[in-house]
């Protein structure tokens, strides 16, 4: 049953991982909004970018483990067969 549930957090496809990546800027935006209201001026706008560019980085990372992980099993799966 906790493998069940396991599964669902794990990114399998380049879709889920784009919708994980949506998520997460849908938050860094938001996170963003609040640094602007709070420092106004210079710093609230490096606070943002720095929150907005975090996305930038952990969306490739994503993106290439998904890929890393399909490669390895299509290279499983011609080892087996």
């Amino acid at each position: 049953m906790l493998a069940k549930i396991g599964r669902l957090f794990i990114i399998k496809t380049r879709f889920e991982a784009f919708a994980v990546i949506y998520a997460l800027s849908l938050g860094a935006v938001e996170r963003g909004k609040a640094y602007l209201t709070a420092y106004p001026g210079f710093a609230g706008k490096m606070l943002f970018v720095a929150a907005t560019g975090a996305v930038f980085i952990a969306g490739a990372k994503i993106l290439d483990a998904v890929r890393m992980e399909r490669e390895a099993g299509e290279a499983a799966a011609a080892l087996d067969g």
